[in-house]
């Protein structure tokens, strides 16, 4: 995205231009060649927007003028674009007013490419349903990989989700930067399933005004990029104080998230590896990689040496709380095409009794231009048309309409306390104050859930490419490593990565696929 500013602000590339190139790029990847089904809709008015950007360059004060850009279509906008959290339900659906987000990318000149794919409901309709896969945008494939599926036609090598759509396009160079979301994984997977660098914020850095929710207490959205000082640029434009949503009232933001991002903030840095030779049962994260995946986190382990960190090896004490008492439920799998079809399967509490709280007060708020006003009718519409929505079941949107909706149970109340005393102040609170720790070093995604139910933030950068998958051989494609660290972080933490991503230079375009030819 630097390298599409520079182009924009030096005359070299017209906003016109580029974005017709990229939508030349969809049509010819995303809709023809490998078919990589990551945008789920164009902005027809994309071209009109950036023919008045034209004579705009990107300045201080709109930083991304003429930038295409592509938001998760889970994410509200109040013009012609539907918002469907890739529900059939939803088709058609508008909304009343655009997300926060998307008014600040507005103000600061971007050109709203379109919406992305996405797992539908964020993955909260069904268990097992594939990442990348909803019932009105099918699946969306991984660009390393597109054309390897198993017998029931669902990708050996997933696309990550739910933000499926957000990395894909921009891995394949689709848009210069998407927007996706995460309540537990969500950025995470799919960045580093693609070779990308994203930030999951401090729930409450980004405004989740218009987003389609799962669950308060953890959702949030956030930028992916190609690289860590796009991923600054853009946290610079949506890390901003909201009264429509009062989690951003305790916001602590630094002044500018690209400032004195160098080499040189590794050096001396605390970074925690949890993990333990010595407590080899307890070790969640390290200790079940794959040979590929070990490889690469003991060179990723290596480079940080090299640039002055200082290594604190030491497997986190509370991790097996995370799935312990009171903070999960059984629900039993009916899906289909689950290989675990008929078994009970755990699913977060809060998760569950938030969804349908969360989700009924946006279709009632914000939705247009349906006749889906709750929850339970999203489940009535599905039912009634079950052999275009219903191909994995919608087991976890049965298990969430049980409860009340308001967040008076007890239950919920007692899971959200546990999930905070596990995950934050037994679990990132402990380990980090314990080793005096500057962040927590992850592989992939693995990290996801201990920072997302702590409500802190993690940076990814990618670190390599490793190969196979259950046991099956595949071709390569991308594995991240996550710096995960306090709440309101995000600038140290996007220092660290900076500094990890310079020295190593890991990120890879997926093969067969010729860079845009525009700047």
């Amino acid at each position: 995205m630097s390298d599409i500013i520079d182009a924009l602000a030096g005359g070299r590339i017209t906003a016109t231009a580029l974005t017709s190139a990229y939508l030349a790029r969809i049509a010819a990847y995303d809709r023809g060649g490998p078919m990589l089904n990551s945008v789920r809709a164009l902005n027809p008015d994309a071209l009109a927007i950036a023919g008045k950007l034209d004579g705009t360059k990107p300045s201080a004060g709109r930083p991304l003028a003429g930038v295409p850009i592509l938001v998760k279509d889970n994410i509200a906008t109040s013009d012609k674009q539907p918002t469907t959290a890739g529900s059939l339900a939803l088709e058609g659906a508008r909304a009343r007013r655009e997300a926060t987000v998307v008014k600040l990318l507005r103000k600061a000149g971007a050109v709203i490419l379109g919406k992305a794919n996405l797992t539908e409901f964020s993955n909260m309709l069904a268990i097992d349903m594939p990442s990348g896969y909803s019932s009105l945008g099918g699946q969306v494939k991984n660009p390393f990989v597109p054309d390897l599926v198993d017998d029931r036609g669902i990708p050996i090598v997933d696309p990550g989700g739910s933000s499926s759509g957000s990395a894909v396009a921009v891995a394949a160079g689709l848009c210069a930067a998407s927007i996706g979301t995460e309540t537990s994984g969500s950025l995470l997977h799919p960045a580093s399933r693609n070779g990308l660098v994203t930030v999951k914020p401090t729930v409450g850095l980004i405004s989740r005004a218009g987003i389609v929710p799962i669950a308060h207490s953890q959702d949030t959205a956030g930028p992916m990029t190609r690289s860590v000082r796009d991923a600054a640029l853009l946290l610079n434009v949506l890390a901003a104080k909201d009264p429509r949503d009062p989690a951003t009232e305790r916001q602590h933001r630094a002044a500018d998230y690209t400032a004195d991002l160098g080499r040189d903030a590794m050096k001396g840095a605390r970074i925690g590896v949890p993990s333990d030779l010595a407590d080899r049962l307890n070790d969640c994260y390290y200790g079940k990689l794959s040979p590929d995946g070990a490889r690469l986190m003991a060179r990723v382990i290596e480079v940080l040496e090299h640039l002055g960190a200082v290594i604190v090896r030491a497997n986190m004490p509370t991790r097996g709380w995370l799935a312990g008492p009171g903070t999960g439920m059984a629900v039993l799998n009916r899906n289909p095409l689950s290989k675990n079809k008929g078994n009970p399967t755990g699913a977060p509490i809060v998760f569950l009794y938030e969804l349908k709280y969360g989700l009924n007060l946006y279709l009632k708020d914000w939705a247009t231009h349906t006749d889906v006003k709750t929850m339970t009718d999203i489940i009535a519409f599905n039912a009634a048309n079950a052999k275009e929505a219903l191909r994995f079941g919608q087991d976890l949107f049965l298990a969430a309409d049980l409860t009340k909706g308001n967040l008076s149970e007890r239950e919920y109340k007692s899971a959200r306390a546990m999930d905070l005393l596990a995950a934050r102040t037994r679990g990132m609170d402990a380990y980090m104050n314990r080793h005096k720790l500057d962040a927590v070093l992850f592989p992939g995604a693995m990290g996801a859930a201990i920072a997302a139910k702590a409500g802190y933030p993690s940076v990814m950068v990618p670190c390599g490419l490793v190969s196979g998958v259950d046991g099956k051989d595949t071709p390569d494609y991308p594995l991240g490593v996550t710096f995960a660290g306090r709440a309101w972080s995000e600038h140290k933490l996007l220092r660290l990565a900076y500094a990890y991503e310079q020295a190593s230079n890991m990120r890879k375009a997926p093969p067969g696929l010729p860079a845009l030819e525009a700047v």
